[in-house]
């Protein structure tokens, strides 16, 4: 029986895999939890799956679910940055399901690999902030990390078994979103709600948002840079609205091997945890013949800025990466806050990007410094705009 820590239970990805836990009893143990502010939905994960230990955000709320716990439920509850990387490195786990989202998942999901478990990985930031320092880390532990991403866990899946030199170029497929046929003057007076409205997946709303503006296909192009050992020009993006096709690899011969299946993140979450083996679930089977058409386009970054620029920042290297992410997430805060445009999103990343002075091959206080400095400059830029 696999023993399991998840990092971020109570989000999208959390949830899912839960599920993917609860109808595999005889396979998966729940061994440590780990939430933000969702403390009654931990809770009822707690009476349900029993782990031994939690981690939540701060003191007030590890006081809170403390006070609201059966006394049966003999579980220790930790908080903070500290708590988290206690639960990441939770000796009983022997696989972690990192699924916090954003740049907060970093260090936890270091901490797990220093006590040298392998990691289902799903938050992309990682590997986008920290991808060269993780990856050696890995190789020194002898540790696995498997993507849990749809895009990255097809990759993974169609390079299995194939030596890595046969390899010539990855192609991530993208759905669009929700602005695929919108015009560039339609995106420039989109609201909250229309960007919160992905046409395939079911998603946290920050993500939803980078998939409405395309930041989240360029994040997915470094990611894949790291995890998978090419350059970034060797990985190229397509639109495909059916959301069938979850990515494609082409090899030296011409060979194009894709990984397909109905859109949901149970399937290559089922994957991660099970590797290298498949267990069954009862998802609907995909219909090629009602699926019918199979559409891929090429993106266009006129109408999407953010893909064209977080490339840019993957192909520089260094702290951009971490910058590039730091201002999406404060951007994409204040969208979400209606204090600025949508249209916005690309304007103000690439601001603080040109203001960065870049640090090449950085340790990571420099990338944790970068990070915060970038925050600050986001948030100044905001300001600035608003008033």
């Amino acid at each position: 029986m696999k023993k399991i820590t998840i990092l971020g239970s109570t989000g999208s990805i959390g949830v899912s895999a839960l599920d993917v836990i609860e109808k595999n009893p005889e396979l998966f143990q729940v061994v440590a939890l780990s939430a933000g502010n969702n403390i009654r939905l931990l809770k009822k994960q707690i009476e349900k799956f029993n782990p031994r230990v939690v981690a939540v955000a701060n003191k007030d709320h590890a006081v809170k679910l403390r006070e609201t716990l059966n006394v049966k439920n003999k579980i220790k509850v930790f908080f903070g940055e500290e708590g988290l990387k206690e639960i990441a490195a939770f000796p009983a786990a022997d696989i972690v399901i990192s699924a916090i989202s954003g740049s907060a998942g970093l260090i936890p999901t270091i901490a797990a690999i220093e006590a040298g478990k392998d990691i289902a990985l799903a938050n992309k930031e990682t590997m986008v902030l920290a991808g060269e320092i993780v990856t050696v880390m890995s190789c020194k532990k002898g540790i696995k990390i498997i993507p849990v991403d749809s895009e990255h866990s097809a990759i993974f899946q169609c390079l299995e078994g194939s030596k890595r030199e046969n390899l010539r170029r990855i192609i991530l497929t993208a759905s669009g979103g929700p602005f695929l046929n919108f015009t560039e003057n339609q995106i420039k007076k989109v609201t909250l709600n229309q960007a919160l409205r992905h046409p395939r997946w079911k998603m946290g709303k920050k993500i939803t948002i980078d998939s409405a503006s395309m930041m989240n296909k360029g994040l997915e192009v470094i990611e894949a840079k790291w995890l998978f050992n090419v350059n970034i020009s060797d990985i190229d993006v397509v639109i495909h609205p059916q959301s069938i096709v979850h990515s494609i690899v082409e090899f030296v011969d011409g060979a194009y091997l894709a990984q397909m299946g109905v859109p949901d993140m149970k399937i290559p979450i089922a994957y991660a945890l099970t590797y290298p083996e498949r267990i069954y679930n009862d998802l609907p089977a995909l219909n090629l013949i009602k699926a019918k058409n199979l559409e891929f386009y090429k993106p266009d970054v006129k109408k999407f800025p953010c893909l064209k620029i977080a490339r840019e920042a993957g192909i520089c290297g260094g702290t951009a990466p971490a910058v590039l992410n730091a201002a999406d997430e404060v951007a994409v805060s204040a969208f979400m806050q209606k204090k600025i445009r949508f249209s916005d999103l690309p304007r103000i990343i690439e601001k603080v990007l040109i203001i960065h002075k870049v640090i090449y091959n950085p340790s990571l206080e420099n990338i944790i410094q970068a990070d915060l400095w970038a925050r600050r400059e986001t948030e100044k830029i905001i300001e600035r705009m608003v008033l």
